[in-house]
């Protein structure tokens, strides 16, 4: 005992709990290589964790991505030159275009689109925890005692059951964000009670699957992984209108449970911590959206709310007063406190960037500018903050709607720029109405309000909103970007 070594005690300490049953690759003979693919494994676990800290505030999320980067890059490095000893054509094969398809796709994608993209990469998360599960009831990869047989059994049924929710609710929400299908929320009759079939049945084949022998046991797994996949098509579907930002949150999380039963069914801890750390944050997420939303975060997952009804744009009462450019800007330089509520048609438009120098022009001229995020604005969870941030608006002038609603009755303007749903009223006017109770920004109790859109068309709810005949605001139409750049234009002649 005197004489271990370092690598010794690291092997015997770290390597049973992080690479317990590795796949046949594993070099066996290498302990030095083993013990130190186990220390960058945990290396690479508390580079996510610390990633995760720093993606929980935009003055750290660049360091926070970063840390995420150099961390996977650690796994993978680990994986090939600690744990594998062979297979790497085939592992080539796969990982080069992937990452040239990444690659091309990450700097082809705009920001408009990234809903969709995180979408569809849900669903490869989900296909991949179904395809694993699969190959590895058909063959292990990994030693299995006799006693852990039906537990590693259970892992891979449960596995490729989250993997095909996953994967097919993802192509459904891609579809959505695409305008493919309508994002309006398809309610059968009773639906609850259909999905409480479906589970049902797939808990019975879930018996079935482990009494019977391998072969025989592929014909339950393939009836579960379908009805699965009809499961996560209909909770999805059912989903809709200021609810599909928590969908991209919740399938997050799905994605991440797939990844950690992957992780179970190869006994590999880096992928079980890396796919609870997903899971969870993106419950947890979901959860402060539902919060921020007056919704029951259950009866969201589960497809309780969605377009119901409410008034269309025709049904409301009201005369629209309009704006032109030369108002606008007349409205911004008699202004003291200027509030921009930016939404989903700022990123449609692409107007961040000339935003941001309207700002800081009206910053020179001593005014006070802060922007007002809703915690559900644009599609995806932090959209317009990151849309901020790429455009270099000032942190400390971008606040939470928790943060400044109250300062919007003291507010001299308000601009309002591609956002509809987060800014209606009725969501505390009208009981009936599909965002009934949820919290939204109060611009009409401010003296001004300017709404930037296209035309009178409804938001992404399908609810009409009675904030564009209020008697303080004033409607400015057409492209966000060419009025944002028309006003900047006027401001810089009027220096």
């Amino acid at each position: 005992m005197g004489s271990f070594t370092l690598d010794e005690h690291l092997s015997h300490s770290l390597g049973d709990w992080f690479s317990a049953a590795a796949p046949p690759m594993v070099a066996q003979s290498m302990p030095v290589n083993q013990s130190l693919a186990t220390v960058a494994y945990i290396v690479a676990a508390v580079l996510f964790i610390f990633s995760l800290a720093g993606l929980s505030h935009q003055t750290t999320a660049r360091r926070g991505n970063s840390l995420g980067i150099i961390g996977m890059l650690l796994a993978i490095g680990a994986t090939l030159f600690g744990v594998m000893s062979g297979g790497y054509t085939w592992l080539a094969i796969a990982i080069v275009p992937a990452v040239l398809i990444g690659a091309v796709l990450a700097n082809r994608v705009p920001i408009k689109q990234m809903p969709e993209m995180v979408a569809i990469l849900h669903s490869f998360v989900g296909l991949a925890a179904v395809l694993v599960g699969i190959s590895s009831h058909l063959e292990p990869g990994i030693t299995v005692p006799p006693g852990e047989q039906l537990i590693h059994e259970i892992e891979i049924f449960v596995g490729v059951f989250i993997g095909a929710i996953t994967f097919t609710g993802s192509i459904v929400a891609f579809l959505k964000f695409r305008e493919t299908i309508s994002g309006r929320a398809v309610l059968i009759p009773g639906r609850h009670g259909f999905n409480l079939l479906l589970a049902v049945i797939c808990i019975g084949l879930g018996i079935w699957f482990c009494r019977v022998d391998t072969a025989a046991a592929m014909t339950p797994l393939l009836l579960m992984t379908a009805i699965a996949g009809v499961i996560g098509i209909h909770i999805v579907m059912a989903i809709g209108g200021a609810d599909m930002p928590v969908v991209v949150s919740m399938l997050n999380s799905y994605s991440g449970w797939a990844a950690a039963a992957a992780g179970f069914m190869l006994k590999n801890h880096l992928l079980i911590v890396t796919g609870a750390l997903v899971g969870s944050s993106g419950a947890i997420l979901s959860y402060i959206m539902c919060a921020a939303m007056n919704r029951n975060f259950l009866s969201v997952i589960l497809g309780g709310f969605g377009n119901t009804g409410g008034q269309s744009a025709d049904a409301i009462e009201g005369t629209v007063k309009e704006f032109n450019v030369d108002e606008t800007v007349d409205l911004l330089n008699e202004s003291q406190s200027i509030v921009i509520v930016p939404g989903y048609g700022m990123a449609v438009a692409q107007a961040q960037h000339s935003l941001a120098e309207i700002v800081q022009l009206l910053l020179k001229r001593d005014k006070e500018v802060r922007f007002a995020i809703h915690p559900v604005a644009g599609r995806l969870p932090g959209h317009m903050n990151v849309l901020l941030a790429e455009a270099n608006v000032p942190y400390d002038i971008v606040l939470e709607m928790d943060e400044i609603n109250e300062d919007m009755s003291d507010t001299d303007a308000i601009l309002v720029i591609g956002a509809n749903d987060i800014v209606n009223p009725a969501a505390l006017d009208d009981p009936n109405s599909p965002i009934a109770g949820m919290p939204v920004i109060e611009v009409w109790t401010a003296k001004t309000c300017v709404v930037m859109k296209r035309g009178l068309a409804t938001g992404y709810a399908g609810v009409g909103n009675p904030l564009f005949y209020k008697d303080n605001t004033f409607m400015l139409f057409g492209d966000a970007k060419k009025n944002v750049d028309a006003i900047l234009r006027a401001l810089e002649t009027a220096q």
